[in-house]
């Protein structure tokens, strides 16, 4: 997605980066088991690359670590047995939920939110541990959308954890072009603590 606030923009982009093995990832985990038991896919976007997840993920299980995905789930297709096949070897998915309005979902990340949504109820009837993330920017979202979205993920039964994340502007440095959010204000506590008591999470 190309998302107006995104603190990483140099990470969305398809070519570069370093080639890897998930072998040699396994590796550099195992330098780290004494503090942490899981591997994570970040991004980016993971459902990018889904066969080196499954991969990556198969091995890590094979270790004893546990898998979790981060995911947009922008790329998600139903009809794709190779995402199918990697969330078979991922024991949580965190997902993020930018918007609930598809039409202002579009504006903010440059797609729709349909499949996303899809995706986030496939996973619930099938059981899948859910953690969802909600990135809060001020004057994007109305009460009423607030309170459709929080209906929405509880109505995810398998919801683990919901968080409210505050808009910041710590990446705005990275941007190469002008900041698409120059003059938003980052997001406060209380403003994290009143969408929280109207999404009722």
């Amino acid at each position: 997605m190309r998302c107006l606030y995104c603190h990483n923009p140099d990470s969305r982009e398809l070519c570069g980066g370093k080639k890897t093995s998930a072998e040699a990832l396994i590796a550099q985990a195992e330098e780290y088991r004494d503090f942490c038991g899981g591997i994570t896919a970040s991004g980016g976007e993971p459902m990018l690359q889904p066969e080196f997840v499954r991969e990556l993920f198969a091995l890590a299980k094979k270790r004893g670590f546990n898998t979790a995905l981060d995911t947009s789930a922008q790329p998600y297709d139903p009809r794709d047995d190779k995402i199918a096949a990697m969330l078979e070897t991922c024991d949580l998915v965190i997902l993020d939920i930018k918007h609930i309005d598809p039409v202002k979902h579009k504006s903010l990340t440059g797609y729709g939110n349909d499949n996303i949504l899809e995706f986030a109820k496939a996973l619930a009837e099938n059981g899948k541990p859910l953690w969802i993330r909600h990135v809060l920017v001020p004057g994007y979202e109305s009460d009423d959308e607030l309170r459709r979205l929080g209906e929405f993920i509880r109505g995810l039964k398998s919801v683990k954890k919901a968080e409210i994340l505050p808009y910041h502007t710590l990446g705005r440095h990275k941007w190469k072009s002008p900041y698409p959010l120059e003059g938003v204000r980052a997001a406060t506590g209380d403003d994290v603590e009143r969408a929280r008591k109207i999404m009722k999470i």
